[in-house]
């Protein structure tokens, strides 16, 4: 297992909690952190940027060493205009972990590394994880097909396999997961984390009308509509929301990526993430809006569960 020493042993399950634009503050954080994985946010979320410093600092002084570390995710995207101010701040609260997206940058890397802090980069195929590590990326984010928000479209069977051919670092596995089960076949797979995000959007923390979080318990894998329409790059959304938004979800224009908006619109006027609500196919596990607490350990025990059942014989051996 290639998760570093000092997050493995703050973990009780081995999951990050992705960072859910507009969605994820330090009150979702800081549950996720005390129930033992590893909770982050997206540093645009902190609006203005006095705010996202007022957020580190509650951060730093209200979690504890007991607690699992916290991580900050950066858009590395020309589109981002705050983003060397906010690398500074993370430098100053020595974030634990920082989580990349859309763009690698050694400078960027290289100021996360000043103070020990360690960077994962999300990738949707083998050849944008290479670029990656190659820039100086600690760890890999897996983002394969059924993930919510930006997702891939590769399996992650043959995504986890074509990047552990050449890649022994930390590996997290995000697409559909929302069980423990899930978790323990991302390790089997290969990958050191299962990462998790449409799940905790239906949590009493979680920064989402109750509409979204009631939509998601409401829906299922049949329910998720995978369009570039909305920011400029695929990504799975719930059909109802888009219904809602007066749109056809199966006739959708395709969108010009290089019209990209992350902070604050889209290229309609039914607006991602505000209108337009992002989500991953594995909601159908989703049956309550739950404190984060308790989704986190009904995955401990879900994930205890399956552990126990694959440690016993195979069907084969019993046959035999």
């Amino acid at each position: 297992m290639s998760i570093p020493a000092a997050f493995q042993n703050r973990l009780s399950i081995p999951v990050i909690g992705s960072p859910l634009f507009i969605i994820s503050g330090p009150e979702l954080v800081m549950a996720q952190c005390r129930a033992g994985i590893i909770g982050s946010f997206p540093s645009l979320n902190a609006r203005p940027l006095a705010q996202f410093e007022e957020w580190l600092q509650r951060l730093s002084t209200e979690l504890g060493p007991d607690d699992a570390p916290y991580a900050v995710n950066l858009i590395v995207h020309k589109s981002n205009d705050r983003l060397m101010d906010d690398l500074a701040l993370c430098v100053k609260y020595k974030v634990p972990m920082i989580i990349t997206s859309l763009g690698a940058r050694e400078d960027v890397n290289a100021a996360i590394h000043s103070y020990g802090g360690i960077v994962m980069h999300d990738i949707i195929n083998n050849k944008f994880a290479r670029k990656a590590v190659e820039k100086g990326a600690d760890g890999l984010i897996a983002v394969a097909a059924g993930a919510g928000g930006h997702a891939g479209t590769i399996s992650p069977f043959a995504l986890i396999r074509e990047i552990r051919e050449w890649f022994d670092g930390p590996l997290a596995l995000s697409g559909s997961i929302a069980t423990g089960e899930a978790v323990l076949a991302a390790e089997a797979m290969g990958a050191d984390f299962g990462y998790i995000g449409s799940a905790f959007i239906a949590t009493a923390e979680a920064r989402a009308v109750e509409g979204y979080k009631e939509m998601i318990v409401g829906s299922a894998s049949s329910d998720i509509v995978y369009s570039n329409l909305f920011t400029g790059v695929h990504g799975n959304y719930l059909r109802p929301s888009i219904v809602n938004a007066g749109l056809d979800p199966d006739n959708l224009a395709v969108s010009d990526p290089s019209a990209m908006n992350f902070g604050s619109g889209g290229n309609t006027d039914a607006k991602a993430w505000k209108d337009i609500w992002g989500c991953g196919q594995g909601i159908g596990a989703v049956k309550a809006v739950l404190p984060a607490g308790e989704l986190v350990a009904r995955l401990k025990r879900e994930y205890e569960a399956a552990r126990a059942r694959i440690a016993g014989p195979s069907v084969a051996i019993r046959a035999a």
